[in-house]
C-alpha cells in the first residue's frame, strides 16, 4: 500500500521501522533558516533526515530573474534524494511542525520526479508527540541509493502559463497567501505588495483545523468546489510568495479527492522581477 497524501501517526509508527521507508524532518522557519536544522539537532522522529528548505529543496536563487525558492536542478535533487535513501518502491513520509507547509514542499518536489510514493505526516511534530511516540537525537543511518527522475512538468505552471490564465474563464488562478499580503496591505518577504491580477485569495491556512492537521477530505473537496467555481482544479494554477504554500495547497486539493493542479514555482516573488507583469492590490 502506498501512502500519496497524508499519513497519520499510527500509520507511521506501525512502518517506522521498514528498510524501505524514509522520513524526513522539513522544519524550517523563514525568519530563522537554521533553527529547523538546530531542533533536529535537539529531537526528532528516530532515524529521519533532515531536509532545509533553502539548501536541499531550493535551487539557487537568480537575482533579478527568479523567485525566492526556485526548484533545484534536477541532478542535484537526485542526488540528495539519493543520499537519503529514497529511490524507486520507497514509501516517503515528510513533516514539519507548521501544519505541513514545508514538508508540502518536498511533496511536491517528489510528485514533480515521478516518485508518487510519498505522503505529508498529518498534524506534523506536534500530533506525533501528542499520540505519545518519542524522539531521538540520533543521526541518520547513511543508506545512499540512486534515485533516478522522470519528470511530470505537467505539475508546474511558468510565468507565461500564468498570464494566460488569468484571463481566462475556464481557468483559475489561486493565491494562497494571506489576505492581507493578497491586498498589498502588508508585505514582510518580498519588494512589491500585492497579487498578480484575476487571481482569487485561497488562504493555504484554510485548509487546516486548529491542531495543524488538515481538514476532512469532504470539507476540504466542498471549500475547494465554492472556489473554484466549477473549474477544475486540473485547470487551476496556485501560487504564493516563493513556491512553498502552493504545494500545500496543491496536496489539500488531492486530499479532498480533487486533480492535483498545476504550481507556479515561481509565484509572486518570480513574477514581480520583470516590471511589465501587471499587479493588483485591493480585493480585485
Amino acid at each position: 500500500m502506498q501512502f500519496q497524501t497524508l499519513i497519520s501517526s499510527a500509520q507511521l509508527a506501525a512502518h517506522l521501522q521498514q528498510p524501505d521507508w524514509v522520513v524526513v524532518d522539513c522544519r524550517f522557519a523563514l525568519a530563522e533558516p537554521e533553527l529547523g536544522a538546530q531542533q533536529y539537532q535537539r529531537g526528532h522522529i528516530a532515524g529521519a533526515h533532515y531536509a532545509h528548505l533553502n539548501h536541499d529543496l531550493s535551487g539557487p536563487v537568480r537575482p533579478g530573474q527568479s523567485g525566492r525558492h526556485p526548484l533545484p536542478a534536477v541532478g542535484a535533487i537526485e542526488r540528495t534524494l539519493g543520499s537519503w535513501g529514497i529511490t524507486t518502491g520507497v514509501q516517503v513520509v515528510a513533516y514539519d511542525d507548521s501544519g505541513g507547509t514545508m514538508a508540502a514542499r518536498l511533496w511536491l518536489l517528489l510528485r514533480w520526479l515521478g516518485h508518487t510514493a510519498a505522503a505529508v505526516l498529518d498534524g506534523g511534530l506536534p500530533a506525533w508527540q501528542a499520540a505519545g511516540h518519542t524522539l531521538s537525537s540520533a543521526p541518520a543511518a547513511q543508506t545512499a541509493r540512486v534515485f533516478s527522475a522522470a519528470l511530470n512538468n505537467t505539475l508546474l505552471a511558468s510565468a507565461t502559463d500564468v498570464a494566460a490564465a488569468r484571463t481566462d474563464a475556464q481557468r483559475a488562478l489561486l493565491d494562497v497567501r494571506s489576505a492581507v499580503r493578497f491586498r498589498g496591505e502588508q508585505e514582510a518577504l518580498d519588494p512589491v505588495a500585492g497579487h498578480i491580477p484575476g487571481a482569487r485569495n485561497a488562504p493555504h491556512t484554510d485548509c487546516l483545523q486548529p491542531d495543524g492537521s488538515f481538514r476532512p477530505a469532504a470539507e476540504l473537496h466542498a471549500h475547494f468546489d465554492a472556489l473554484l467555481h466549477g473549474t477544475h482544479a486540473g485547470d487551476c494554477i496556485l501560487y504564493c510568495g516563493s513556491g512553498v504554500t502552493a504545494a500545500h495547497t496543491a496536496l489539500a486539493l488531492q486530499h479532498a479527492g480533487h486533480q492535483v493542479p498545476r504550481v507556479y514555482a515561481g509565484s509572486w516573488s518570480e513574477w514581480i522581477t520583470d516590471a511589465a507583469r501587471p499587479v493588483a492590490t485591493g480585493n480585485n
